[in-house]
Formats: structure tokens, sequence, C-alpha cells
């Protein structure tokens, strides 16, 4: 079999721009469709190259703002062939709609009891399908904040596939008693466990497949790897708002570009890693004898200097 590529992208209102004191409308400017490259040019792009992509999308500021930006976002990404699948950040429970939260707010999933990650769960899992969902198969929570009471939670409402485990940024937010260098599919809790993919650093730490935390030649560097040791999966994960700078009103030139070269990339090797859904990965190997990327210290440092022409950018457009 083929190794697969989940490509992933958390699509949500951000939190800063509440803060800020923006409605739904403004917020949904800057962290949904920021600066023309959010998600409307992403979807594009995807399938101008022919790619099966997922967009988990964040339900829970129907809490504050009703239904209709999750509509908004699921008719957006359905009418485009794309995938939905579930996505929470769980401080838009308490949120007030003057951008505060009480003092005593949850941020992260893995800070409440099993019964409250349960009912949160859900209750995201309603409002996605009142959205206009299709029933989700698959869940990652916001900040990668898992632990193995939200799996035991997921098993008990029905979802199969959870793809939260990062260990990059392990052993908290993301708390599965897990490796931190679990890359591999696994049975766990009884849902299947599907990592973020990672690259080993010289240092022995970890630095996750995300779009703005790795570069493009990187991401090709990971793939290769993937295919040449017969990974079963790769899963890359960006979002929303990360091709624009931080406050959303301008692009990112250096993450566009990326975004944009790895579109083009994985159409490229569509014949040896074809991108997937969560919704056929029901026979995906599991237990497999694999390990983390080992990192390129050339291709870090190329990262690096990006890193900072792209801290340039953003300073510039602050």
């Amino acid at each position: 079999m083929n190794t697969r590529v989940l490509l992933t992208i958390d699509t949500e209102l951000t939190w800063r721009h509440h803060l800020a004191g923006s409605g739904w409308e403004e917020n949904y400017a800057h962290s949904i469709e920021s600066a023309g490259v959010g998600l409307s040019y992403q979807l594009d792009v995807v399938n101008r190259h022919g790619l099966k992509a997922c967009f988990f999308i964040d339900p829970m500021p129907a809490k504050l703002y009703g239904l209709d930006p999750v509509k908004r976002m699921v008719d957006t990404v359905l009418s485009a062939g794309q995938e939905v699948q579930l996505h929470l950040h769980p401080m838009w429970e308490q949120a007030r709609a003057d951008g505060t939260v009480a003092p005593d707010t949850v941020f992260e999933l893995i800070d409440h009891s099993y019964e409250k990650q349960r009912d949160l769960i859900a209750e995201a899992r309603d409002l996605l399908v009142a959205a206009g969902a299709p029933e989700p198969t698959a869940f990652r929570s916001g900040s990668y904040a898992v632990n193995d009471d939200s799996l035991k939670a997921l098993t008990d409402i029905g979802i199969a596939i959870d793809s939260s485990h990062n260990g990059c940024e392990g052993p908290w937010p993301s708390a599965l008693s897990l490796p931190l260098d679990q890359v591999a599919p696994v049975a766990h809790e009884g849902v299947i466990e599907i990592p973020v993919s990672q690259i080993r650093l010289g240092n022995g730490g970890l630095r996750h497949l995300q779009i703005c935390a790795v570069s493009l030649a990187e991401m090709e560097h990971a793939l290769d790897h993937a295919v040449a040791n017969a990974h079963p999966v790769v899963t890359i994960v960006g979002h929303s708002f990360e091709l624009a700078t931080r406050g959303g009103a301008r692009p990112n030139p250096v993450v566009k570009n990326r975004f944009d070269g790895l579109c083009a990339l994985l159409e490229r090797r569509a014949s040896d890693a074809p991108t997937a859904r969560f919704s056929v990965l029901h026979d995906v190997p599991l237990d497999c004898e694999i390990e983390p990327v080992p990192a390129s210290a050339s291709l870090v440092a190329g990262r690096m200097i990006g890193q900072l022409w792209a801290n340039l950018i953003e300073r510039r457009a602050a």
C-alpha cells in the first residue's frame, strides 16, 4: 500500500480577534478568509492540484454567535468537494460578547474531567452536524490537547479516529500515554490514533509537520523518507489563518509560497504518496515499526533563515 498523505487544515475563528472585541464577521474575515489567502484560497489551490484535504472545523463559537459562522465554514468546504471533520476549542463555551471570559475559564480540553470532555465533544459534534456537516468520524483537539480521557470520550460518542497526538507539543497539552515520538497509527483507548508527523532534530527534540513550522524542503525530505520506509501515512497540519500575517491583514509570502509549493509537490507525488481522507482510513496499518524523520542539518539551517525573513515581514506588517 502506498504512503497516504493527510493534508489537514484546522479551521477556526481565532481567539485573538475575539479578544480584540470583534464580532464574528470581522473575526471571520481575519481568521477564516484572511488577506485573500484563507479558507477559500486554500481550497482553490488544493482543488487546482487535484488533492484531497481534511478541514477540521471548530463549531464551538456557535455558543456565542449562533450557527451562522459555522454554516459558512461548512458550506465553503463541502461545496469545494473536500472533507469536514471535528475540531474543538472549549473556551468558547465561556466566552462573553464583550470579548472577555470568566477568570476560571478552561482553555484546554484536557483540563476538564472525563465527563466534561465527553459532553463538550458531543455538543461540538451536534453543532457541526446542525451546521450541515456529515456525522464526523475523526477529531482533532485545539492545541493538540488530548489525554486518555479524551479518547475514551471519543469511543463513547462513536468517533473512530483521533489525530491530535503531537509529540512536539508533549507532554502538555498533548498528553496521551503514548511515546512522544509515536508517529505510526495505533489503536489506543478504543480509537485509532493517527499522530501528527514529526521530524527528529539533531538534539533529539521533535518538530511537527505544520506548514508554518517547517520549510517546503523539510516537508519534501519527510515525504521522501516516509515513502522509502513504507510509512502508512504522513500527517501535515495547517490552519485557515496560517498563510497571513498575525493580524490577518496581509499575506505572509514565505508561508503562502510554502503552502503553494506543498500542493504542487503533492500533485507531482500522487502516484507514490496520494492524498487521502479520514473517511477511508478504516484499513490503515497499525503498530508499524517507524520512527520520526531524521532532520537534515542543512535544511534546518535553511528554514531558520527563512523564518527570520518571515518574522521581519510580520514586524513590518504590524
